[in-house]
């Protein structure tokens, strides 16, 4: 008989959150869930204006010179995560797992598949159909994109399997305009869209967090073993 088991994790609510210290943040977090001083966290939080350069970036999907950005307010980083060009700022639920994937069978791809899963049905609460599209990562809403992700599998060095940091952005009541700085995730096909936008209102942050809590403990919470 298959054992269910309980996946723990601590949620953080850091509110406004300047990017270079969350990313600092989540580096500490990850070696302490490696040595085993801390449990499983998720942390919620908003950035300032940001576009974010992952590891598979293109030069030619950063539309504007240096300069431009940093005179609209806009910071521009290189991180270690995967993916292409994003956005991040006001309005935008950003959330860091950082899990240890050797608790569930130490797949990565399950992972994004299950990421995925939580914001597709943190979305269906509020009435909003989402999906995934083929060849593509996050949540979809036909044709446009309501939420990316962008990850990081960090090998452990004193724990068997990933711990996981990076994770995925949620347009709640996101200014869209700020995307067209960018090629947002370098697609050039298809737009974006934000929860405001679909629903034709404002939408609460703190519930959206709240749901996203519900949704990620259904979905990580059980693990087969």
């Amino acid at each position: 008989m298959e054992k269910v088991t309980q996946m723990d994790f601590e949620v953080q609510r850091l509110g406004m959150f300047p990017y270079m210290e969350a990313w600092d943040k989540q580096k500490e977090l990850v070696q302490a869930i490696d040595q085993g001083r801390l449990d499983n966290q998720l942390l919620l939080l908003e950035h300032p204006h940001t576009i974010t350069l992952g590891r598979g970036s293109h030069q030619e999907n950063i539309i504007f010179s240096p300069d431009y950005y940093q005179q609209q307010g806009v910071q521009l980083v290189e991180i270690d995560r995967g993916g292409d060009v994003t956005y991040h700022g006001p309005g935008q639920l950003v959330g860091y797992p950082l899990f240890h994937l050797g608790e569930r069978g130490n797949n990565a791809h399950g992972y994004l598949r299950d990421l995925e899963e939580v914001l597709i049905r943190t979305l269906k609460r509020f009435g909003i159909e989402a999906g995934r599209k083929e060849a593509y990562t996050g949540a979809w809403v036909g044709d446009v994109k309501i939420a990316a992700i962008g990850v990081k599998f960090n090998r452990g060095r004193n724990r068997r399997g990933y711990i996981t940091s990076h994770g995925f952005a949620l347009n709640v009541n996101t200014d869209l305009r700020y995307f067209q700085m960018i090629v947002p995730c370098g697609i050039k096909e298809y737009g974006v869209t934000s929860m405001q936008e679909q629903l034709g209102k404002p939408v609460d942050m703190n519930e959206v967090m709240e749901q996203v809590i519900a949704c990620t403990h259904e979905v990580f919470g059980d693990k087969m073993e």
